[in-house]
């Protein structure tokens, strides 16, 4: 019985500490890096940049998207 009780305590120990490691862990990264990055998404005014923002491309890839889908699902079946 006292081979089971050394085990028991043994076990706790382990897990208390493995508790403080890891909260030690978390604690020491709640402090953010300060980093300052400016990103100028707009340093045009021609469309090369952006050309993705414009829904107009979103239509046309979509229905490239649903043709090619409907074709592979059809198979290759020429009746």
């Amino acid at each position: 019985m006292e081979r089971s009780n050394i085990t028991r305590r043994l076990q706790t120990f382990a897990m208390a500490v493995m508790a403080t490691l890891i909260g030690g862990l978390v604690w020491a990264q709640e402090k953010a890096a300060q980093l300052d990055v400016d990103v100028d998404m707009n340093k045009g005014t021609d469309m090369s940049g952006n050309w993705m923002q414009n829904p107009l491309i979103w239509v046309i890839g979509a229905l490239v998207l649903i043709i090619l889908i409907a074709l592979v699902a059809r198979g290759g079946n020429s009746k």
